[in-house]
Order: C-alpha cells, then sequence, then structure tokens
C-alpha cells in the first residue's frame, strides 16, 4: 500500500485517527481534505479550486488522503488510490463518538481548519446540521457504497477489531 484513500459511512467512525495512524505506520504524507477544503469563516472550496490543489497530492507517490469529497472531485482521489479502506462502524459507535467529539470541540473552543470552531448550532440546527447531515448520509452510503466502489481495490472494515487488525498489519 502505497496511496490509501481514507472513507466512512459517516462523521464520527475515525476516519481521520485513523488515516493519520495509516499514514504514520506506512511512513507516508497524511493529507485530510477537509483542511483543504473548509476555508476560514466555514467557507467551502469550489470544486475548479479544490481539484487544483489536490491533483498535485494524488500524483505524488505515496500517501494517505482522508476524505474523497467525490461530490466536488468525482473519483479523482479513490482512482489514484491502490487502496480504498472504507470504515463502515455501526451506529452504535459512530454515533456516541460523534456527539463526544463536537461537545468536547465546543466546550474547549477547539480550533479546526482555517480557525473555524465548531458551535451547538451548526452541530444540532438547520439544514447543514452536523448530526443531521451523519444520520441522513450513512443508511445512503451503506447502500450505495458497495456498487459505487465495486471497481476498486476496497478493504470495509466493519468492526473497531477489524480496524486495530488493519493497522496492525498494514506494512511499509
Amino acid at each position: 500500500m502505497r496511496r490509501v484513500a481514507i472513507i466512512a459511512t459517516a462523521s464520527g467512525c475515525g476516519k481521520t485517527t485513523f488515516a493519520r495512524a495509516l499514514a504514520d505506520r506506512l511512513g507516508v504524507p497524511f493529507t485530510e481534505l477537509d483542511a483543504i477544503h473548509w476555508q476560514a469563516g466555514w467557507l467551502e472550496l469550489d470544486a475548479a479550486e479544490l481539484r487544483r490543489r489536490v491533483e498535485p497530492l494524488v500524483s505524488e507517490e505515496a500517501w494517505v488522503i482522508d476524505g474523497s469529497y467525490r461530490g466536488k472531485l468525482g473519483d479523482l482521489v479513490l482512482a489514484e488510490a491502490d487502496t480504498i479502506v472504507w470504515l463502515d462502524l455501526p451506529r452504535s459507535v459512530w454515533l456516541p463518538r460523534l456527539i463526544f467529539r463536537t461537545l468536547r470541540r465546543i466546550a474547549l473552543r477547539e480550533t479546526l481548519w482555517n480557525g473555524n470552531r465548531e458551535s451547538l448550532l451548526q452541530a444540532l440546527a438547520g439544514p447543514d446540521s452536523l448530526f443531521r447531515f451523519a444520520l441522513r448520509s450513512a443508511p445512503r452510503r451503506r447502500q450505495r457504497y458497495p456498487s459505487e466502489l465495486a471497481r476498486f481495490r476496497v478493504a470495509r472494515l466493519r468492526t473497531r477489531a477489524e480496524v486495530n487488525a488493519f493497522l496492525r498489519h498494514a506494512v511499509r
């Protein structure tokens, strides 16, 4: 494995933590696409600018990339990966993690990408609510991903034990 894309069924699956650990284990660069996509003030990069910034990254010899932004990048990241790791953990794992992580970030006023901070309003209310997005997108992704990812080499990890085993057995 030299080029690995990490995707998840929902926020809170541990995608970023896993991607960082895997990049460290493989000795390759790590990139979090959220850090590129989300600009100051929670402004999103448009598709053309995001593509311009990501294309050089995926052309590198080795990497672990957290995310795919398929809505804006299509299969750019996935097509360049030699392995896609799909974290498909059950809701009973990711929802408590998402709640805890979000509340911690809000309480501690953690700075995310480009100076952004989460708020309770963002997490709970409105059409862009983090929790609403996660709860809506998880069943759709679980249904769509098997056919959409069929042409790629995918490791679908469904339990914490599988995630830990994958990391233990990843070699440079």
